[in-house]
């Protein structure tokens, strides 16, 4: 599984700027909630020094993009708009200390936020229905302007790669073949305009932090020595929660999916998703609702973690974090 960095974890726990700015002159909204991945960022901009004196951001999707939307503002906050609009997503995520490559797509989207958030700001009109792009990918509304530009910015080669930083092609994979297309033209154009793509990917591999693999057996544990009374309560604890779960599970089983709950610890709840749900733009939701009730069930406010599997079904102890 990945190993987050401790700023990563530190911005996730304790995001900042994590608010609707009340004097905001300036608002983007990226993504969709039904796609499970949603950023609304507002901006307070000084109208005579074009410098934004404050940033807030409200957001729907994993702890990454949670953590990513957090160090956009902190970023920006006292830049002049022409100096925010410097900031790419590789900053972003260097501010961090890095991003597992599955997450990269978290820093792009508050870089996107942050465009919309400018052209807005100026009176500017973002094309949504793209008319100037043609749609990539449908799950997650990704033309191929944003592919080509995403491509180009970060020197990406391959479509693993394309599908990490932008999402497209991630909820299933019936857009795939466009996606190469798009992603051999802008490599067409890069070579074209004399542009090393490969000397981009090495200059962003020095400056990007390495996140390495853990061993599954170290996957935190929700109680390691503990007294008799402290497991009787952690029993008691995920008692309740796999009523709850049990309770949303015919809906999910509708849906030709499952889930189930994986482990416990203090206020956070690990479960695995798996069929139709691993991997559906859907989740989000179902994973919140989930959150929701597990939390009023227990008297206290959890968070809901999925796991995603990475293992053959029979070798149940290989599972990756999808922070």
């Amino acid at each position: 599984m990945w190993d987050y960095s401790e700023k990563v974890k530190q911005h996730f726990f304790n995001p900042k700027n994590a608010k609707l700015v009340s004097d905001a002159n300036a608002r983007g909204d990226v993504g969709s909630i039904s796609c499970g991945d949603a950023l609304s960022l507002s901006l307070k901009v000084n109208p005579d020094t074009e410098i934004i004196e404050d940033a807030g951001f409200q957001t729907f999707g994993c702890g990454s993009a949670i953590a990513s939307s957090s160090a956009l503002t902190e970023i920006i906050i006292g830049k002049t708009i022409d100096d925010a609009l410097k900031v790419t997503n590789q900053e972003i995520a260097d501010y961090l200390d890095g991003l597992p490559p599955e997450k990269m797509h978290c820093s792009v989207m508050g870089m996107e936020a942050l465009h919309a958030a400018v052209a807005n700001y100026r009176g500017e009109v973002l094309e949504d229905d793209h008319e100037e792009g043609e749609l990539i990918c449908k799950c997650f509304a990704i033309d191929d302007l944003m592919i080509k530009r995403v491509v180009k910015a970060n020197g990406l080669q391959s479509l693993e790669e394309v599908v990490n930083y932008t999402k497209a092609g991630g909820a299933c994979t019936s857009c795939h073949e466009k996606i190469e297309w798009v992603l051999d033209e802008a490599l067409a154009e890069m070579a074209e305009a004399g542009i090393d793509v490969a000397a981009v990917a090495k200059a962003k591999a020095k400056v990007a932090a390495p996140q390495p693999e853990i061993a599954a057996s170290s996957k935190p544990q929700a109680v390691t020595e503990s007294s008799s009374e402290d497991d009787a309560e952690l029993a008691k604890r995920k008692a309740i929660i796999e009523q709850v779960i049990d309770e949303v599970r015919p809906a999910v089983h509708a849906d030709g999916g499952d889930i189930h709950l994986v482990d416990v610890e203090d206020h956070l709840v690990f479960v695995s998703m798996s069929g139709n749900c691993s991997g559906c733009g859907l989740s989000g939701l179902t994973l919140a609702n989930l959150e929701i009730k597990i939390s009023d069930a227990l008297g206290e406010t959890v968070t809901v973690f999925p796991l995603q599997p990475s293992y053959d079904e029979a070798e149940k102890k290989e599972a990756t974090y999808d922070l």
